[in-house]
């Protein structure tokens, strides 16, 4: 999990991370998502965990770049879905799945600042409803040569991405923390992102996403649960951690080294050095 808020912006460190963690074993690069930040000053009594200090680099632009540099799996997780334009991401995410030559995956999910939705002019309350209709016309423009869609909140006559992907269409995995997310992965997506670990509250999760996608018709046993994993310093920790997603049923696994004091792209490769000992 690329440490976003921690490393600045310099692309030499980008390059350093993800040659790095190939060089470790890792097999995908995931990076998330916030186009601008909150300022505090202005939005009195601000909350968030991020504001207008904290660095984000743009997924798609810093994949692009990765593509170049790295043979590893990429992946957005997450793409803050409907506050960005549904053809534009859709025509972003064909373009970083031609330069991984489809080694990308798509995570999406509906965000939580309305400060950042006001920023782009996108609507926060229909969020939920607007992201079907945006994956439904992303996986047609993916897959179809010209598409025409007279949807709820899209219009499109003729239109078509060109060159297509090379997946097609792309794997789109979904951010999911409530009962109606839980249905819409289950039901849309190819994969999920627990928004917690193992143990009742993910055994509640899991069984929602399997009933919703048995539902629809499809097999739930193909969709994929990537778990997350927190560095914290302590290595049994991790370790039991990572056996607890394995036998939870998880497909892949991150590693978060964010927040624990490391201070330079050396300390975080150090950090995901002593996981790769253990998993090996």
């Amino acid at each position: 999990m690329f440490p976003q808020t921690e490393l600045g912006g310099d692309p030499a460190v980008l390059r350093a991370y993800a040659q790095g963690v190939e060089v470790l074993g890792f097999t995908h690069i995931l990076a998330y998502d916030h186009v601008v930040g909150a300022d505090p000053e202005v939005h009195r009594g601000w909350q968030g965990p991020y504001d207008i200090n904290t660095t984000f680099h743009e997924p798609f632009v810093m994949l692009g770049y990765l593509a170049a540099v790295t043979s590893l799996e990429l992946v957005t997780g997450v793409i803050i879905l409907p506050q960005r334009q549904s053809v534009l991401v859709a025509k972003q995410a064909a373009e970083v799945d031609l330069l991984t030559g489809g080694r990308f995956r798509l995570g999406v999910g509906l965000g939580w600042n309305a400060v950042e939705f006001e920023a782009l002019g996108e609507n926060f309350t229909n969020r939920g409803r607007r992201s079907e209709e945006q994956v439904e016309i992303m996986r047609k423009l993916w897959t179809e040569r010209s598409v025409t869609f007279n949807g709820k909140y899209h219009t499109l006559t003729g239109a078509g991405l060109a060159p297509l992907p090379t997946q097609r269409p792309i794997p789109v995995w979904f951010g999911a923390a409530s009962d109606r997310a839980y249905e819409r992965a289950g039901r849309l997506g190819d994969g999920w992102f627990p928004m917690m670990g193992p143990g009742r509250g993910l055994d509640y999760a899991r069984e929602q996403v399997k009933r919703a996608a048995a539902a629809a018709g499809r097999d739930a046993d193909s969709l994929g649960m990537e778990g997350r994993v927190t560095w914290a310093g302590d290595r049994d920790q991790v370790a039991a951690d990572i056996a607890a997603w394995k036998a939870a049923g998880a497909t892949h696994l991150s590693v978060n080294t964010m927040n624990a004091g490391l201070a330079t792209v050396e300390d975080h490769l150090a950090a995901l050095e002593r996981v790769a000992a253990d998993l090996t």
